[in-house]
């Protein structure tokens, strides 16, 4: 059977649309089969009758790799695609967006990773992911599972579990459980340390805290974080949102559960960067 890659754009994404045409090309000519998502077939010429599309949440389950044209964001959205359809298939990201940091294969390089990946000889990373379980719902995020105030409401407080051993109370503007990859995302910007992606583990980091002493954690990715919202006041209330993709409100005591997904994701890496050289491009890490 025709190796078959899936084609996913960021919508309207019409600087790929030269890049598109040639990757089309390219897996005619290499007997690659290709599915188009509906945003990455938008930017193609009309008329194709061969041409195979399907919407971005089917792609994960007729496909053997999925081709990410976009930024972070769009990586992010597929990858929580491919969690929930329980595939294990890799995501080659090309960078069309402002930082790039997990779609870091540049446009020049494409051609070459794709010819790795037909040859099988393209090196991959695997990424652990987050499951979080709230009120019998389940959610999966590569980054990072956060809790955090609405946009008018005071400080909130949130009791944290680890396992059966109770942490903490945090007062804060909210909170961030983090994976090794989202260790780069929000949970550093909020002052969360760097876990290199290799490690398993779990980041928690309070966001603005009120005590000074209250400090990101990193935990064995084998433990379940919990963390309880207390009793609100009225107009007081919490969000939890899963990779900045998807979410919704928290009620008064309720609970989310977060621990390690049972599948890691696979990602096509450029075999010319190490990670530090990445840190070093796209954060500026330890430049003066």
């Amino acid at each position: 059977m025709a190796l078959r890659i899936g084609i996913v754009t960021k919508p309207a994404l019409t600087l790929a649309r030269q890049t598109l045409l040639e990757i089309e090309t390219w897996l005619r000519d290499h007997q690659v089969d290709a599915v188009w998502s509906l945003e990455a077939a938008a930017l193609l010429p009309p008329g194709n009758p061969e041409r195979r599309v399907r919407t971005p949440e089917a792609i994960p389950d007729c496909v053997d790799l999925v081709l990410v044209l976009g930024g972070d964001g769009t990586l992010l959205a597929m990858a929580d695609r491919i969690a929930a359809a329980d595939r294990d298939i890799p995501i080659l990201g090309v960078n069309y967006g402002s930082l790039g940091f997990l779609t870091e294969i540049t446009r020049p390089e494409v051609f070459e990773s794709l010819a790795a990946v037909v040859s099988g000889t393209a090196d991959h990373d695997e990424r652990m992911m987050l499951r979080a379980t709230v009120g019998g719902r389940s959610f999966v995020a590569l980054n990072d599972v956060v809790l955090t105030r609405h946009a008018l409401s005071r400080m909130v407080e949130l009791s944290v579990w680890v396992g059966e051993q109770f942490v903490t109370r945090v007062k804060a503007d909210g909170l961030i459980i983090a994976s090794p990859t989202g260790s780069t995302a929000y949970n550093l910007s909020a002052g969360g340390p760097i876990v290199h992606p290799a490690l398993e583990a779990i980041v928690i980091t309070p966001i603005a805290p009120h005590m000074l002493s209250n400090r990101p954690i990193v935990i064995p990715a084998s433990r379940e974080v919990r963390a309880t919202t207390a009793t609100a006041a009225p107009g007081d209330g919490m969000h939890v949102t899963f990779d900045g993709q998807s979410g919704f409100q928290l009620e008064p005591g309720q609970s989310v559960t977060i621990g390690r997904a049972a599948r890691p994701l696979r990602l096509v890496r450029a075999s010319s960067r190490s990670y530090f050289e990445v840190l070093r491009q796209k954060l500026k890490w330890n430049e003066r």
